[in-house]
């Protein structure tokens, strides 16, 4: 059985409290007592509990583009099968980290250089597969455009979650279950547009 580390067990430990709490409520000393440890040594590891929440997201990134990246680039899976992807993989990324794109904009907005080594390398080489794949069925749309409108479909309902649950659009508790409704739509809609 592999031994987890001390930075291991507060990276999970945040992790989890971050997801059930937000970055906002959660605090460094509980953090280190569901680690189990102190927090002295949360700080010797991470600095403050930003540098920390950097370091779960970037996991989740990780993670998740290390799902998504094969998916795309593979020459083999459908258009329909990546968009179906993307859509599953963000959505319920999204559901158990709905911080995640607000933190996510902010971040990149005063720290450009947060995610681009993780976003670099899977853009250059699944965009060509992309390209090829829409241009051999006569379709107009790049790459590009088929990943933002995927990606813009699937996570602005959680970007503007406050203002779509204090509208009644959509009711607090409903939420997850519209999102995951959408999921299926995303794909009829982006389909739709590549036929």
């Amino acid at each position: 059985m592999e031994t987890v580390t001390t930075e291991q067990k507060i990276i999970l430990a945040a992790n989890k409290l971050f997801t059930q709490k937000g970055y906002a409520a959660t605090k460094t000393r509980d953090i280190a007592e569901e680690a189990g440890t102190n927090l002295a040594l949360l700080n010797y590891y991470f600095g403050s509990k930003e540098n920390l929440y950097k370091k779960v997201v970037q996991e989740k990134l990780k993670m998740l583009l290390g799902a998504v990246g094969p998916v795309l680039s593979d020459e083999q899976i459908t258009i329909e099968d990546k968009i179906r992807t993307i859509t599953e993989n963000y959505t319920n990324l999204l559901l158990e980290n709905e911080e995640l794109p607000i933190f996510i904009l902010n971040e990149l907005s005063v720290n450009r250089e947060l995610f681009v080594n993780l976003t670099q390398n899977t853009r250059r080489i699944a965009q060509p597969v992309i390209d090829k794949q829409l241009r051999d069925r006569g379709v107009a749309m790049s790459a590009v455009d088929l990943v933002i409108n995927t990606l813009s479909l699937t996570m602005f309902p959680f970007v503007a979650k406050p203002l779509i649950t204090a509208s009644g659009l959509v009711k607090e508790e409903e939420f997850p279950e519209f999102v995951n409704e959408r999921k299926g739509k995303i794909l009829e809609w982006i389909t739709a547009i590549t036929k």
